[in-house]
């Protein structure tokens, strides 16, 4: 064997692994990240102006911006155990918006909403489906779950 051939195990070795993260993975993340500044900043502002006034539904908004932290958390991180994180919290995502979008639909009183306005001062990121971010947060758990189940795992990922 010549000094200029290396055995093939090297050739596998040597090969850049592939990204996690890549075309429309970094769409999808980057709309998490969007999501994510967004819930918090509507959360902390409402929790700090007026925490009194729907303490259900901002409680909720906080949620709905560390589940859409973790997500974006867990989408970029490498390794079988963020993978399980983000079905997981992707999965808790879509539960919470066809919960909240239900609930303040119908029974708007059970979360401390006054009305079903999705812009209102008393909304949450989630309500009505999210229509208050273009329904953004019903399509994006879809989509993300979708993404994920295309993007498993490789059998040599990391725990």
């Amino acid at each position: 064997m010549s000094h200029h051939t290396l055995p093939a195990h090297h050739d596998a070795a040597e090969r850049p692994k592939r990204r996690r993260i890549s075309g429309i993975g970094r769409v999808l993340v980057f709309v998490y990240f969007v999501l994510a500044l967004a819930a918090t900043g509507r959360s902390v502002f409402q929790i700090i102006d007026r925490f009194q006034e729907a303490p259900v539904a901002f409680t909720l908004s906080a949620i709905a911006a560390v589940v859409y932290i973790v997500a974006t958390i867990a989408l970029i991180a490498p390794g079988r155990v963020w993978y399980r994180i983000a079905w997981a919290t992707i999965s808790f995502e879509l539960a919470g918006v066809l919960v909240v979008g239900t609930l303040s639909l119908f029974a708007p009183a059970t979360l401390g909403l006054s009305d079903i306005d999705p812009f209102g001062r008393d909304a949450t990121v989630w309500s009505v489906y999210g229509m208050g971010y273009l329904f953004v947060p019903l399509a994006l758990p879809i989509l993300g779950l979708l993404w994920l189940r295309r993007h498993r795992p490789g059998a040599g990922a990391a725990s």
